[in-house]
């Protein structure tokens, strides 16, 4: 990057036109998948997957300077990015002709299907029964505020009352006949899909979601945590290259391998601990679901981000030896970058999930802005004020991003609230 500063203008140019016309291509790849994941995956089982997306998506990034040292140093870089159209190549075909349509629109609800539940849930939580309050064997509706397609009619049984209060039973006897004898249909793979939506809301919608705090919220963490991440990818040859360690691309590329195997640590630690987290607020909630219950599991997440960033910036400033650095330093930054924006990004995906893309295209904007200008800054300011001022100031910023969960656990519920009559619960 430093030696970017010196190139000729036309060249600039150049790089400047293939940058954006990459970013407009893999744009998609940023958001599909947790729309995807939004449409097959199960509540109690979000977290899980939402880590594994983030877990492969940075991953991606750790594999490609492991490969490119390597190739840069024994067959030139422009063979690396050769390999990558290659791939990229293969991808869109497999996208093309392998990738079925995975959304399905749930607009009706079997005749023989109920869901027996008392009592009526609290008003703003995840779940809530509307209606006035039920006598036996009347019938209100269970709404799901992230997803109101799963509308089903609910059967409130007798509640038997005591002197403490009320001793509640839940029973739910949802018996759907389709069931476990679904199938994939033909008309998943075909190549144009029919499209119910509407073009212009869709390039509207991220940009009203930027308006809502809970939203906004994700994007700060995903952005910040991530540019925790980008800091090592632009800060490790320049630190590791130079004396007193003087090591080759090859050797530097091989150094990722820690932060890879941070999130391998964190794709299998991160989600389960969320959704078990999650499950277990929920049965102390008297069955009641609630988005911000996800939160508490930032915390051990938030910690091993700040030792990865103190030892990676007092290593590079003070040259330590290469293995504390990138063992802790490197590994801790692997394991936050795949917890800490999949737990919040989940958040936003429980409290608002019919319109999960455009929640992942605002975070990607955000996030490629603020990853954007801090690429552009750091070797500057590390030439004139050494590694520790930059990196410092980016882990301040996620621990001041992450410490506004505080403010989400206990206000959470007002803010979805403020959003219950939106259009993006029936989008």
């Amino acid at each position: 990057m430093l030696a970017c500063r010196y190139l000729p203008l036309e060249r600039k140019i150049r790089l400047t036109v293939v940058s954006r016309l990459n970013g407009i291509g893999a744009g998609p790849a940023e958001t599909a998948m947790p729309t995807i994941i939004a449409d097959v995956i199960f509540l109690h089982d979000r977290g899980k997957y939402q880590t594994l997306y983030f877990a492969f998506y940075f991953g991606s990034l750790m594999v490609g300077p492991i490969i490119s040292g390597p190739m840069a140093q024994n067959l030139g870089w422009r063979n690396f990015w050769w390999l990558n159209t290659a791939l990229l190549a293969f991808t869109s075909i497999c996208c093309v002709f392998l990738f079925p349509e995975t959304k399905f629109t749930r607009s009706f609800v079997p005749e023989n299907s109920t869901v027996s539940a008392s009592p009526p849930l609290k008003a703003g939580s995840a779940e809530q029964v509307e209606g006035s309050p039920a006598q036996n064997g009347q019938h209100t509706t269970a709404v799901d505020h992230a997803d109101p397609e799963k509308d089903a009619p609910v059967q409130v049984q007798q509640a038997t009352r005591i002197e403490t209060g009320e001793k509640l039973t839940h029973v739910h006897t949802h018996q759907d006949p389709y069931l476990g004898r679904g199938k994939p249909s033909k008309a998943q793979w075909r190549i144009a899909q029919p499209y119910e939506g509407n073009f212009l809301l869709e390039l509207w919608m991220p940009w009203y979601l930027s308006l809502f705090p809970i939203v906004e919220f994700s994007a700060f963490v995903v952005s910040w945590t991530a540019s925790s991440f980008l800091t090592l990818n632009l800060t490790q040859s320049q630190a590791f290259a130079a004396p007193p360690y003087n090591f080759t691309s090859t050797k530097i590329g091989f150094f990722n391998f820690a932060i890879l195997i941070g999130a391998l640590i964190g794709l299998f630690t991160a989600g389960p601990l969320s959704d078990f987290i999650a499950a277990a607020l929920t049965k102390r909630n008297r069955g009641i679901r609630e988005p911000e219950m996800r939160l508490l599991a930032m915390i051990p997440y938030v910690i091993l981000m700040i030792i990865g960033n103190v030892v990676v910036a007092v290593g590079y400033e003070r040259t330590w030896d290469w293995k504390v650095i990138v063992i802790i330093g490197y590994t801790c930054a692997g394991i936050q970058v795949a917890a800490l924006p999949s737990i919040s990004s989940t958040y936003s995906i429980d409290s608002y999930k019919p319109v999960a893309g455009s929640i992942f295209v605002a975070i990607t904007v955000n996030k490629n802005v603020w990853g954007y200008g801090f690429s552009k800054f750091i070797t500057p300011w590390i030439e004139k004020s050494g590694y520790i001022p930059p990196i410092m100031t980016n882990m301040s910023l996620i621990i001041l991003w992450c410490s506004c969960g505080i403010i989400f656990w206990f206000y959470g519920k007002t803010f979805r609230k403020w959003t219950r009559n939106s259009k993006v619960h029936s989008m």
